[in-house]
């Protein structure tokens, strides 16, 4: 692995860039350093295994370019379930640091990536000499359970459909870590994540994408999905609970707009 830093200096550029996320932005600037100061650049190439399923804790790890695949097998029949999808800057690998136990699913990269990983045993003696900042990593679990949550209630709650279109807003905006005016229009989201994230076949979001398609608010690509009315769409996926996504805000003249007086 690489050393982030030969110095004492945290490139201002990183650092700007990881207070970007929600999380991140939110924890005291003596933890944040920390982190980065202990902190190695790990090279994954797509297919490549960040850490399995019943392997020990390893350390905190963050997305910085690519995108990691968190994921399990069904034992029975060996279909994979994606739990979740990670783009820059999102942090992950808290739950076994925590817990003290291994992890219970796999992080693979999705293509080609660039990792921040805090080694576990870093981690552990820095926290040791000060523990009031495990609670950044308890946030950090708890904000992931409360995504799981609401994730669940949409696949109970609302259509096909509609949960896709929640996905793209999702992707458009980084989990909510962009700001209003820097969403996304492209997303690479394949359709087999789509279809293992919601728990239904692909022919099956297949055929909610074409839906979307028809009525203007996307254009399907390869590997890629061009959303062509953001505003459109953000109104079809609906509103998102602030508590499980405070960065998910819509100024409200766009609603206005598309809802009309």
């Amino acid at each position: 692995m690489d050393e982030i830093r030969a110095s004492g200096a945290v490139p201002a550029g990183l650092l700007a860039a990881l207070r970007s996320q929600g999380w991140f932005a939110t924890c005291e600037d003596g933890f944040q350093l920390a982190l980065l100061g202990q902190a190695r650049l790990q090279h994954l190439s797509a297919g490549d295994t960040l850490f399995a399923r019943g392997s020990e804790a390893d350390g905190l790890h963050c997305v910085l370019a690519g995108a990691v695949k968190i994921s399990s097998d069904d034992p029975v029949s060996g279909a994979q379930r994606l739990w979740a999808y990670l783009e820059p800057y999102q942090w992950f690998g808290e739950l076994s640091l925590l817990d003290g136990q291994p992890h219970s699913l796999d992080a693979i990269a999705d293509q080609d990536s660039r990792i921040l990983t805090v080694p576990k045993a870093r981690l552990d003696a820095w926290l040791q000499a000060h523990p009031r900042h495990w609670r950044e990593l308890s946030r950090l679990a708890c904000a992931r359970l409360r995504g799981l949550q609401a994730a669940t209630e949409d696949r109970d709650q609302l259509s096909v459909d509609d949960q896709v279109a929640r996905r793209l807003v999702l992707s458009a905006s980084n989990a909510g870590q962009l700001v209003w005016g820097h969403w996304r229009r492209r997303v690479r989201l394949p359709q087999e994540h789509l279809a293992s994230m919601l728990g239904v076949s692909r022919q099956t979001i297949n055929k909610a994408l074409r839906r979307l398609e028809r009525d203007g608010l996307l254009r399907l690509g390869y590997a890629e999905i061009e959303i062509l009315q953001l505003e459109h769409l953000v109104v079809r996926a609906g509103t998102f609970d602030p508590v499980v996504y405070p960065g998910m805000a819509v100024p409200p003249w766009v609603l206005k707009a598309v809802s009309g007086p």
